[in-house]
């Protein structure tokens, strides 16, 4: 009994201790296995929420792109008033024939804004030679009748007195024919001044 005891009491013993170890490995290797899972599963999770996250700013972009055309599209309204400030009217001016005997009518475009003054400008310029200049001018208009003073230059060599009977005929006749032809000013009569004398032909 004693040699069997022996042997026994050994075996049992071993056979405890092996059967203790598998019976604590096993749940060690469960959560590992069961760990894994969990673990491949988190990356996924967050590799599929990476896309989604990225569809809508694409979208976004699109949607921004057309907003930028369109703000283009309206860019070119901006110059069109442009271009309605810049109106010209047509007006009929009259010039000296080469012989100072008539007065040939002649289409032209001004400035809408201050047509008058303007066609005025547009005759002196004719008129201003080597030896008789003008500094400036001033055109009023009261109850239909259009006064015009003349400002000579300083530096000019002749006077309103020493123009030819064929030079006022062509600076003032051509003056009063266009001012009172151009129905749409309502000018009856046209006055000369000089410096705010009268001018005397």
């Amino acid at each position: 009994m004693n040699t069997t005891q022996r042997y026994f009491l050994p075996l049992i013993f071993v056979t405890m201790i092996v059967s203790l170890s598998s019976c604590s490995s096993n749940p060690t290797a469960r959560n590992i296995d069961s760990g894994t899972p969990s673990s491949t599963t988190t990356p996924t999770n967050s590799a599929s929420s990476q896309p989604p996250s990225q569809i809508p700013s694409v979208a976004q972009l699109r949607e921004k792109s057309p907003n930028q055309e369109s703000s283009k599209k309206n860019t070119p309204s901006s110059s069109t008033p442009k271009a309605v400030t810049s109106k010209t009217t047509s007006v009929t001016l009259y010039t000296s024939d080469t012989q100072c005997q008539k007065l040939i009518p002649e289409k032209v475009s001004v400035p809408a804004e201050q047509p008058v003054r303007n066609v005025v400008s547009k005759i002196l310029e004719k008129r201003d030679t080597s030896d008789f200049s003008l500094s400036g001018y001033r055109v009023n208009i009261k109850n239909g009748i259009a006064t015009v003073d003349l400002r000579i230059s300083p530096e000019s060599k002749r006077q309103m007195a020493s123009l030819s009977s064929c030079e006022q005929f062509a600076l003032f006749g051509s003056l009063r024919k266009t001012l009172t032809s151009n129905a749409q000013w309502n000018i009856k009569e046209v006055r000369f001044t000089e410096r705010g004398e009268d001018i005397v032909l």
